[in-house]
């Protein structure tokens, strides 16, 4: 899902495989904060959401490695 603000922020909610904890959380915020035009991120192990305010709609493509990188699968939007 993805929603753009009267502030003109856009926020996108991704589902996200394999977090269980506090640590996954906090390696998927880190990975993704990384990307360009990224405001705040929310991950939650017990829902596998991924709730990210960014500047602009984000490359899906970039998320994804992101969340690869930190060691997850990006399942798609929510």
């Amino acid at each position: 899902m993805t929603a753009e603000t009267a502030t003109g922020t856009v926020t996108t909610t991704y589902r996200v495989t394999g977090m269980t904890c506090g640590h996954c959380e906090g390696a998927v915020t880190e990975e993704v904060s990384a990307l360009d035009g990224v405001h705040s991120v929310e991950a939650v192990a017990a829902t596998g959401l991924v709730t990210v305010t960014s500047a602009a709609a984000l490359d899906e493509a970039a998320v994804r490695a992101a969340v690869d990188e930190a060691g997850f699968e990006l399942a798609g939007q929510a």
